[in-house]
């Protein structure tokens, strides 16, 4: 036998390396087969419900880190809650309709117009549900736990019928209307736009001073004056019917080089410098009101522009005469409709003009802008002609301009519940609170909605027309209509007739020879999605309404934390969530947007294969969401470390546990050691701490980092670097053993918990190495904690021996770099207390050679005030001394001891280890070891 076999090396069959990206794979099958996402929802029947609904992200391609990001943070929630005694059953979601899955057909050769509409739109719905396969797949990989055989679609019937009623009650309540409005347009796509719908880029846009001459001047002006107006959109001139102004403002009629014009009288310094006037003299002042009802020349049309007085002129740039386009502005809209104005727009679906702007019939709105500023030139109108870049709003799918264009469309009224919607928001938790502001001022300013779409794959708006034109949304042809789609899906609305799809027997005044038609335009995707809380929540009997929780990225307060809080509040009167957290953006290490054309994207794929899901799940925790987030395979590569001192950290633990058992061989509190009990206490404080402060506040960092502050600080560092010394050493069933591994295995067990929803793959293979009932630590609950008799005191005293100890370790590294040492064991060490130093190791109560990892033969505490001598090394309330130990090195706890030998049988061991060895080796005692 060998002496080496004496000592209790801590043995496992816990491997040092994860192999995560194989080993994950088998334990999800494993998972699978056993169904342990349904054992527990059976495991929290009568347990109060927790639901965090989740926004459906949009069937197309394979995820990405933004995905991963989302889709781990709910699942670390929906665990932690599960293991926390809540009932917290995880739907997950698709978004299916909407033009990205259109465009996707279209690159692959799909010709809408050259097959009929239920084909065409069955081919979008065949790959939606490839693409739903797919991510299915991607998001399960990631061991997110779930209903993956039960998601919710919005392609499916029963979740179209749900969304139809949520159309009807709001139409039942009168708000939805259709209006021909100046709404965002986007002739790429050919589709009105939401306010969701737009981002903003940076465009160099023509700047145009343009000259309007006065008609009728109302004894005010003389028809010799022009009226100048500033405008970034030239194409909009052929569609001008009117001047706006400011009826507050005073208004200059001036003389510059030789012509007489009119601007407002705050920025006739800023016109003169643009335009470049030489000679300018202020014939006459008057208020804005005195201009109203003026009328002045179109500049190449024949046709006078009304002049008009409104709030909305403000003295920001320009003229403070503002070109006023009824088609194809908000405030152009507004004013125009109040001074009775046509809505021209003489733009069509695809940005080309029509003939109702003559002289460009057929050109491209953006190529117009040259013509119509040389045709302004021509006319001896525009004054003048620049350039410059500002921010403008594209259609975020087709990253191409939008323009605002008047066009026939539903609306649903904000104005008539804005209100109630705000009230809501108030009432809300926002865990991050600058979210609430953002949403409130985000609805407080919002136009009416646009509900209506001008594509194929979506759900169909349920509005018939009669023979005269009227419009038929009455609560009895709607709820017809979804009963329909509920048992035959949407696709019926084009297979049919609009006769086929009212109720029979279904008169209207309007219809006097029984003839309808029907709507074509599809409902905004937002719509499909924002009916989610009445199609799932309210659908779905093991979830409730409303959730207790969404989760989405922070560009979700213009979608659907949006769209969801304005349709539930239409119709319940009550928003859709209770509280609410967003995320931010992954950004790459630069802080740069990921796309696949800038070559930085990370696919999750990648990072799975080469490192394991369980270090995405690690690096969701280790950063801050709240801002963007910026990720490299740098990050990644640094979290790994850490995943590794877990897993090594972990590994020690159940290494020196092997021999423990937990039924038999736990250490009550009141009788371990007083380092032991530090340590218990000091597991509690974390485990309170990572559930208080991290799970229950969403926190994932304040976990991250408190569980690694444990592991690496308190654990590493400090207890498990004398430990050895203790769980190696000692007898197997020595009292100071035992009661080192009663918090060893206490520690395996509370951090093995704490850590499954972060990281299940790796708990899971912990546990099975732990002794406890449960098969799965998902299956089991969080660690309760608990305070000690005499917890405080015992903190104190150990913070303040931790201080003592660095001190130490100081004095140790100081005469390791001075060579006089190399092992801490090598050392002698003399105390020179304080009076407090020595109150302090009195109360520590233990063996301070052993916490210290100093020989206990050559470590001498002075009494309180001895003089240290002049080779100490001082501190404010101590001074050390070490030296080179003077002694033989015990062959089996490597301690440097003054009795090495004075056994006979083992001359080799000091007399602590040769009483361990006869009384528990006697046969090999008394054969002889074997020598090296």
């Amino acid at each position: 036998m060998k002496m080496k076999e004496t000592l209790h090396l801590g043995k496992t069959g816990f491997p040092m390396r994860g192999n995560l990206p194989t080993r994950e794979a088998q334990w999800q099958k494993e998972w699978e087969e056993a169904d342990i996402y349904g054992r527990r929802q059976k495991l929290n029947e009568g347990k109060p419900t927790f639901i965090l609904h989740d926004g459906p992200p949009y069937a197309n391609g394979n995820i990405h880190l933004g995905h991963s990001l989302n889709k781990i943070s709910k699942d670390i929630i929906i665990r932690s809650k599960s293991m926390s005694g809540f009932r917290a059953p995880y739907v997950p979601g698709w978004d299916t309709h909407g033009l990205p899955i259109e465009q996707v057909l279209a690159n692959k050769g799909i010709k809408r117009k050259e097959m009929s509409m239920e084909e065409y739109r069955e081919k979008c719905k065949e790959y939606a549900l490839t693409q739903v396969d797919m991510q299915r797949n991607d998001f399960k990989r990631l061991g997110v736990a779930g209903d993956w055989d039960h998601p919710y679609v919005t392609l499916d019937a029963e979740y179209e019928a749900a969304e139809i009623r949520v159309f009807g009650k709001m139409a039942e309540k009168g708000y939805i209307y259709k209006g021909l409005k100046p709404i965002y347009w986007s002739p790429s796509s050919e589709s009105s736009l939401a306010e969701a719908e737009i981002e903003y880029k940076d465009v160099k846009s023509p700047s145009i001073y343009v000259a309007f001459k006065v008609v009728d001047g109302k004894e005010v002006l003389d028809q010799d004056t022009s009226l100048i107006i500033w405008t970034t959109t030239p194409w909009t001139i052929p569609a001008n019917l009117g001047i706006s102004v400011n009826p507050d403002f005073t208004y200059v009629q001036i003389e510059a080089d030789g012509q007489k014009y009119v601007v407002a009288k705050d920025l006739l310094d800023t016109v003169k410098e643009a335009i470049g006037w030489a000679d300018v003299k202020v014939l006459k002042e008057f208020p804005g009101t005195a201009m109203e009802n003026m009328t002045a020349q179109h500049p190449f049309y024949d046709r006078t522009s009304l002049v008009m007085v409104g709030d909305h002129v403000t003295l920001d740039a320009g003229t403070g005469l503002v070109h006023t386009a009824p088609g194809h502005g908000e405030d152009d809209y507004i004013i125009g409709k109040k001074y009775g104005l046509d809505i021209l727009s003489p733009v069509d679906s695809r940005g080309v003009f029509t003939e109702e702007a003559p002289g460009f019939e057929g050109i491209f709105y953006d190529k117009a802008n040259p013509m119509i500023t040389d045709l302004l030139k021509e006319k001896g109108a525009l004054l003048k002609l620049d350039f410059f870049t500002h921010s403008y709003p594209h259609d975020w799918r087709t990253k191409k301009p939008v323009i605002y264009r008047a066009t026939p469309q539903w609306f649903a009224s904000i104005d008539k519940f804005r209100q109630d919607i705000l009230d809501e928001v108030e009432k809300v938790d926002w865990v991050i609170p600058w979210g609430k502001t953002r949403l409130y001022n985000m609805i407080r300013d919002r136009g009416d909605w646009v509900i209506s779409r001008q594509r194929a794959w979506g759900v169909p708006l349920p509005i018939f027309y009669a023979e005269n034109g009227d419009a038929i949304l009455t609560p009895e042809t709607i709820e017809h209509v979804a009963q329909l789609f509920e048992e035959h899906g949407s696709n019926i609305w084009f297979e049919k007739e609009a006769k086929q799809l009212l109720p029979a027997g279904f008169t209207h005044p309007g219809s006097p020879n029984g003839e309808f038609t029907k709507e074509k335009d599809i409902m905004d995707v937002w719509f499909d999605s924002g009916s989610s809380h009445e199609a799932v929540l309210r659908n779905r009997p093991e979830l409730h309404f409303p959730a207790d929780l969404y989760l989405e990225g922070s560009d979700q307060y213009r979608g659907w934390f949006n769209s969801s809080i304005t349709t539930s509040v239409a119709i319940n009167g009550v928003a859709p969530y209770k509280a609410v957290l967003s995320q931010g953006f992954t950004l790459d290490g630069e802080g740069r947007k990921m796309s696949k054309s800038l070559g930085n994207t990370i696919a999750p794929d990648k990072v799975i294969k080469q490192m394991g899901a369980d270090i995405l799940r690690l690096w969701v925790t280790s950063v801050d969401t709240e801002a963007d987030v910026r990720v490299s395979m740098e990050n990644l590569n640094q979290v790994a470390e850490v995943y590794r001192k877990i897993r090594n950290t972990m590994r020690f633990l159940l290494a020196n546990t092997t021999d423990f058992e937990p039924a038999t061989d736990t250490v009550a509190y009141e009788d371990l050691r007083p380092v032991d009990k530090y340590m218990l206490i000091r597991l509690n404080q974390t485990i309170q701490t990572v559930r208080d402060k991290g799970y229950d506040k969403y926190d994932f960092v304040t976990i991250y980092k408190t569980i690694l502050n444990f592991l690496t600080v308190e654990l590493s560092s400090f207890y498990l670097d004398f430990a050895k010394d203790v769980v190696y050493i000692e007898s197997e069933d020595a009292p100071a053993r035992r009661s080192m591994q009663t918090v060893f295995y206490q520690t395996a067990v509370a951090l093995t918990k704490l850590l499954t929803p972060i990281l299940p793959h790796t708990a899971e293979e912990i546990w099975s190495y732990l002794k406890e009932e449960e098969e799965y630590v998902q299956l089991a609950e969080f660690p309760a904690y608990q305070t000690f008799a005499n917890q405080e005191e015992l903190l104190d005293t150990w913070s303040a021996f931790m201080d003592f100890r660095d001190e130490v370790l100081k004095a140790l590294e100081a005469a390791r770099n001075e060579k006089l040492i190399g092992r801490s064991l090598e050392a002698k060490l003399s105390v020179y207390p304080s009076e407090q130093v020595a109150d302090l190791l009195r109360a520590v109560d233990s063996d301070l050679a052993q916490l210290l990892i100093v020989s206990p033969d050559f470590l001498t505490v002075y009494p309180a005030g001895t003089v240290a001598p002049e080779a100490a090394m001082k501190f404010e309330d101590v001074a050390l001394l070490v030296e080179k130990a003077e002694g033989e090195v015990c062959e089996r706890c490597r301690q440097v001891k003054k009795d090495v030998g004075s056994d006979e049988k083992l001359p080799t061991l000091c007399a602590s280890c040769s009483e361990i060895v006869e009384a528990n080796y006697p046969e090999a005692v008394a054969e002889g070891f074997e020598t090296k």
